[in-house]
């Protein structure tokens, strides 16, 4: 169990500018700071997650991107971002409705999913990166 001060880190706050901010061993919790870091500037795939935590949707997701993260055949790196938390992030890329997923390549926007999918449709999406 995450104790208040892992929660509040994870959320966004008290994250210093370049810290990384894991939400489990595979997913991680971004921020305006270190967007450009761990997306932009990544050598491998990025799947963003735009999320809030009242979604149900996003609930129901989370073990599908935990499983997409784990997953070496598609190595990809899968992180989010709170809506609620970081509302630049979330005007930059227009995003209007949770979830949403970006998925980025060598540091540009490649294709987006919005609303609740599946594992095949992500799965599929990231293949095409190949």
């Amino acid at each position: 169990m995450k104790t208040q001060a892992e929660i509040s880190r994870i959320r966004g706050f008290g994250v210093h500018a370049k810290e990384r901010v894991s939400v489990n061993n595979n997913m991680i919790e971004l921020n305006e700071t270190n967007f450009g870091q761990e997306v932009l500037n990544s050598t491998q795939p990025v799947l963003v997650e735009f999320w809030a935590g009242w979604s149900d949707p996003c609930k129901a997701m989370a073990p599908m991107l935990e499983s997409v993260a784990e997953n070496e055949a598609v190595p990809v790196k899968v992180v989010r971002v709170n809506v609620e938390n970081h509302e630049n992030l979330t005007e930059q890329y227009g995003v209007r409705s949770v979830p949403t997923l970006l998925i980025f390549n060598q540091g540009g926007l490649q294709d987006q999913i919005v609303g609740r999918t599946t594992e095949q449709v992500v799965r599929e999406r990231l293949e095409r990166l190949k």
